[in-house]
Parts: structure tokens; sequence; C-alpha cells
């Protein structure tokens, strides 16, 4: 999951590692700025809406787009009116009328969930379920101690998992208890001032007099941020932090926790499709919501945001807990979207290790057969991810994790913000010359939230649904177009950059080409890939 950002350092002991995960706080882009034009608006968006003064007058298609994320607001007031509706399906009638399975499935599914209506929130990062797998078995396994060849393998791996593990333990137990506190004195502090956040100003806090030295850092860090933002945002990321960091102690992390029963399937049984319930909302569906709106929040309403695709059809599919998805769900819910008629999906989500990489290859290869677009999230780790990998991965590997193919209906994206400078790549973005094939904008993206309300997010979560929306509108005006050639369009059209950016490598900073660090070495530009559309589907007509 994507809810890293740059979290405030604790009581003035350490910065943890999310420092770095966000760009500047400085904004001076308007809401939209993704959708906007570099040479008309002198900011690095897609083109979006120049795109669609070619398309005036041109007939489109509705598209289906599949959102495989933690839970979409269906009766959001920019959703609601371009959420998928099965057609063959009556609301709220305990039957599965069109008998694919899924019983009162209106606007999607949701895997995580059971058929009394209650739903799993949190579940365990994978490293965390496989070392609970691997350690009765390794755990006291001596460099003596005869294993064979496949063993060894598994035991390597299993030492590298918890070295991992007990690195990330002891900074989300030193950020559970930390950010606590702090949280404690910036209550005392509010209660003192008698003010909500939302009205507490920098005079405010500049004027207060701490009580205690514990107090005293408390405010000195919330001097610093106020410098770059309003006392309700430090707020807000500081509840953030504090929630982030309780998930991954009490959950994540977690050998003793694991909500799977709630389900209720047979986890180790990848043929088993049918469970889970039509709840696609879920418990908190603030991560989904916000993709959904990028790609296609109702546009030109006269309310919230517009987003980038003008005919398309959100189909909700709850498939990523608090925490890391399951292999065997996201597979799961790759075959529910494309037997349900998605022609785009979008997977904002990725983990570090996999548990069962063979059943997602298939799905993949099914979506590929079934002529399915598939666009995924580099991740937020500033890492190499031909090195370091972000599963699923657009490769098919073997047992041995050997590569035998490459699907051709895939599309990984890195994120990008509105300078053209060396910040334009996102701090926090992954990279990679072969793996990730384009950027799109990812930096303080405006889009929609639960309860009808809108807020700014970083992340290539937010990149992937821009790559989604371009997608799903060129598969809206040229349906006779297949996923692959989409696909080629999308990489072709790209903007090129001849500007340097900043990455991180080995602990230091450099400077790199985007196409020293991705396939096509551009940001996807809507209007340049509606030219190309045009330019395609007439030489194919030669």
């Amino acid at each position: 999951m994507d809810k890293r950002k740059l979290f405030v350092a604790l009581l003035g002991i350490s910065i943890l590692p999310f420092t770095g995960f966000a760009q500047s706080k400085e904004n001076t882009n308007p809401p939209n700025w993704y959708n906007l034009d570099l040479q008309q608006d002198g900011i690095m968006g897609i083109s979006t809406e120049k795109a669609y003064e070619l398309l005036k007058g041109r007939p489109s298609q509705p598209v289906i787009v599949g959102v495989l994320d933690g839970g979409v607001d269906y009766n959001h007031e920019d959703l609601k009116d371009v959420m998928w509706v099965n057609p063959k399906e009556t609301a709220n009638n305990g039957q599965d009328d069109d008998g694919n399975g899924y019983v009162d499935d209106i606007h999607g599914w949701n895997f995580l969930g059971n058929a009394n209506g209650e739903n799993v929130q949190y579940d365990n990062l994978e490293v965390t379920r496989l070392i609970r797998l691997y350690e009765p078995k390794y755990i006291s396994v001596l460099p003596t101690t005869p294993l064979t060849e496949a063993e060894r393998r598994e035991f390597v791996a299993y030492q590298r998992m918890v070295g991992e593990y007990t690195s990330k333990a002891d900074q989300a137990n030193f950020g559970n208890v930390n950010y606590s506190r702090l949280k404690e004195e910036m209550d005392a502090v509010i209660k003192a001032l008698g003010k909500e956040p939302k009205d507490i100003t920098k005079a405010d806090i500049n004027n207060y007099t701490a009580t205690s030295d514990r107090q005293k850092m408390a405010i000195r860090m919330a001097k610093r941020e106020l410098d770059n933002t309003s006392f309700e945002n430090f707020y807000e990321d500081l509840q953030e932090g504090v929630k982030y960091f309780h998930g991954q102690a009490e959950y994540h992390l977690n050998k003793d926790y694991d909500s799977r029963h709630i389900i209720g399937d047979n986890y180790e049984d990848v043929t088993e499709r049918h469970y889970g319930n039509p709840d696609i909302k879920g418990p908190d569906a603030d991560h989904g919501t916000h993709v959904a709106g990028i790609i296609g929040a109702k546009r030109q309403n006269g309310i919230g945001v517009d987003g980038v695709a003008d005919n398309v059809q959100i189909m909700g599919v709850r498939i990523v807990p608090d925490g890391d998805e399951r292999d065997k769900d996201v597979a799961n819910g790759i075959r529910y979207a494309v037997d349900n008629g998605a022609k785009v999906i979008n997977m904002s989500f990725g983990k570090g290790y996999v548990y069962n990489k063979q059943t997602v290859d298939e799905a993949i290869k099914y979506a590929e057969e079934k002529d399915v677009l598939l666009v995924h999230a580099a991740g937020n780790d500033s890492k190499d991810v031909d090195i370091n990998k972000n599963y699923p991965t657009k490769y098919y590997t073997d047992s041995l994790e050997a590569v035998i193919g490459e699907a051709s209906n895939w599309i990984t994206v890195g994120a990008t913000s509105s300078k053209v400078n060396d910040e334009l790549l996102a701090s926090f973005s992954n990279f990679g010359y072969k793996s990730v094939d384009v950027f799109a904008p990812g930096v303080k993206i405006n889009s929609t939230m639960p309860e009808s309300k809108y807020k700014e997010q970083d992340g290539t979560s937010m990149a992937a649904p821009v790559v989604s929306g371009l997608a799903a509108l060129l598969r809206s005006y040229y349906p006779e177009l297949t996923a692959k050639e989409v696909k080629d369009i999308i990489m072709k059209s790209v903007t090129k950059v001849d500007q340097k950016v900043k990455i991180r490598v080995d602990g230091s900073s450099k400077k790199v080409y985007l196409d020293e660090i991705s396939v096509t070495g551009g940001i996807v530009n809507a209007y340049k890939a509606i030219q190309e559309a045009d330019s395609y589907v007439q030489d194919k007509k030669k």
C-alpha cells in the first residue's frame, strides 16, 4: 500500500524512513493540474483537456474499468453517476440473478468478506505471513543441518525475510510509541488553546507556553511544519502517522494476528473463486475512492474534480486490506473484472514478497487472452524495481523465479510532479529501466474521498489511475484497438523530458534522465495519444 508520506520528526529524537517520501509542501498548482498542458498551462500534466478539443463531436462508447483496491464509495456525489451497474443483477434480493456465482454484485465484488456481511479490515504484510509459515521449519536450522536444494533456497529466503521483518518491526514499535506520545502532547495543546485544529494559527503556536520538556519538543516540531502548511494539515498528518504505525505494530507485523478466518474460504485452494460479499466500499474506502475519482470522476458536472475519462463505468473490486493483498484475491479480482466486462483494470497496490506468483500469472494471462489492459503502480519505496521486486509484475516466471515471458497487456507506472526540474520525479517513486514503462502525475493529486469529500494525495497509486483513465479514454473513442495496441500508443506518445532528475541509490542522491530509469523515458500525454491513435487507425485501414 502507498500510505507513506512525509511524517514529521518524532519529538526531535529521530527522523524515520518516511522523510523524503513526499515532495515539497509548496503548492501553486490548480487542483486539476494533472489534466493540464505544459505549453498552455506551464504545468507538466497529461494534456487531457487539450485532448478533448481534438475529440469534440466524435462518438464514444462506455468502457468498464475495474478498480482493484481497498474499496470504493459508490454513493460519492462525483462517482455515483459513473459506477458500473450489473445489468443482469437485481439489487439486494439475495439471489445470483445472472448466474455468475456472485450474489447481488451490483457495482462489483468484495473478496475480503463473508456472506454474513463481515469484512476484513486489517491483514499482515506478506513478509509476516511467510515468516509465520517458514518459522516452525527453519528457526532451529544450523549451518550443518542437512537440507535439500529446495529447502536451502527457502532457508536463505527465510533468513533474508527475518532481517527485513526485524528492521520493520523495530521501526513500527518505535513509531507507534512516539507518534502516540506526540499526539497526546498536541491534543493537550489543542485543549489548552480551546480551538478546533482548523482554527489554530501559527501565531497561536508561537505564543503558546509549553508545560513540559516533551511538549516543548512537540511545539518546536509544529512550528517547523507550519512554515509550509496549516496546523490543520499538520494535525491530520500526525493522526495519519499514528494510524499508520498502530496498524504496522498491531496488525501488519504481528505474527499472532491472522484475519483470514473471517472470510471462511480454504485459502490454500487457489481454484476457489466464489467467496466474499457485494460490499465494495468496505470499512476503509479512502484509497480506492481516490483512485476511482482520478480515473473517471464525472467530468464537467460543476462539482468536485474531473477524472481523465469521460465515458467510463467504475467497477469496484475489493481485494486490498489495510496490509498486504493476498495473491489468491488478486487473481480472483482480475478474473472477476475480466469476466464481467472490464476492458481496463487499475492495480494501485504492490508488495515486496509473493506467496503464489503462479496463480497471479495465470490470471494475468487470462486477462491477456481476453484483451484486457492491466495498469500497475510501480510502488513508493524510491527503489529500482529491476532489482527490488514490487509484486505483481509483468514478468512470467518459473518455480526458480527465472523469467519465461512478459505480459503484452501490462503497463507499470511511476510518478512525477508538476515541476520541470530535477524534482520532476516524485521522490517516493520506484523506477526501473526494464520494469517501469511510463511516468504520470502522482504528487498532490486532488480526488474523491468517501462521504463526498475530496483530498490531495501522493503516490504511484495516483499515477496509475491517470494512465488507466487515459487507456479507458482510448478504448472508448477507438473501440477497435486491442489492449496491446492501446499500450503501444500510450508508450509511443509520451512526453520526453530533456532534464535530469534526482533519484536515491544506495543512500545517496544522483541525477539521471528518465530514459535511464524507465522503458519509454517519458510522461504519458493524452493529446499526443489521440494523435497517435488517429494515425494508428488510419494505417490499419490502408
